[in-house]
């Protein structure tokens, strides 16, 4: 029997940096130009979307290489500090036929002939979907300290005192997208201020999907970087305000 020693006082927080950040805002805003300024991290473009970015980065285009990537980061001894997986929606559009593999392994899928686990009755597939993705996700966050899942905008509508107003949130289905935001340490909603400097949005409203459990981000909207009107490109760009080990 293992003897349980109790806490006789306060234990502190071991963590101050966010190690899952779901970071979202819509296209062509400078996300990745952005997250290329991050020390120490991979960018695995997922997507291609990086063409004209300078980075640390990495081109995959199945979960095959996918995995491969991840085997050799490991075998590397996790040399980044931060892994960013852009975007977690082409991650979720990949894992359907994952899914469909998970559920064919089954007694109760071996005979399943369609196409995807979407097509099963009464959204039973979506359990499916949900079990492939959260495994992949869990790979995913033993390559790094630090894990940024980049996301699609969902932009939709919810009533409020009887009108209809926008409603941003992350680009996931179902209950996969509460999930996720659940295992997150922050959700970042990204935007440009007047003065198009790229902000860094953790306030959440009625309007906007975001927050943090990390009290230094928690209500805040940080101006993560300037807008250079001559190169018309970002500068000053303040990843320590988000990772504060960055400041040591």
């Amino acid at each position: 029997m293992i003897e349980i020693s109790l806490p006789t006082g306060v234990v502190k927080s071991i963590s101050r940096d966010p190690k899952l950040l779901l970071l979202y805002s819509i296209p062509k805003i400078g996300k990745t130009t952005v997250l290329s300024k991050l020390p120490n991290s991979l960018l695995i473009d997922l997507e291609e979307g990086s063409d004209f970015v300078d980075a640390v980065k990495i081109k995959v285009n199945s979960l095959k290489e996918l995995k491969e990537v991840g085997t050799a980061i490991i075998k590397a001894k996790k040399p980044y500090k931060t892994v960013i997986i852009d975007t977690a929606t082409k991650l979720e559009e990949w894992c359907l036929d994952y899914a469909l593999e998970l559920y064919k392994a089954q007694p109760i899928g071996s005979t399943f002939e369609g196409d995807s686990v979407l097509e099963l009755p009464r959204g039973a597939g979506y359990y499916w979907l949900r079990k492939a993705f959260q495994e992949w996700i869990n790979k995913i966050k033993k390559l790094a300290d630090n894990i940024i899942l980049v996301c699609h905008l969902k932009d939709s509508s919810i009533e409020k005192k009887g009108k209809e107003v926008s409603h941003k949130e992350i680009d996931l289905t179902g209950k996969l997208k509460s999930i996720v935001s659940t295992d997150a340490d922050a959700i970042c909603y990204m935007y440009r201020d007047d003065d198009n400097n790229l902000i860094a949005n953790f306030k959440g409203t009625d309007e906007v999907v975001c927050g943090s459990r990390c009290n230094h981000l928690k209500g805040q909207e940080i101006v993560l970087a300037e807008y250079d009107s001559t190169a018309n490109d970002v500068k000053n760009v303040k990843w320590e305000l988000i990772y504060e080990s960055l400041k040591k």
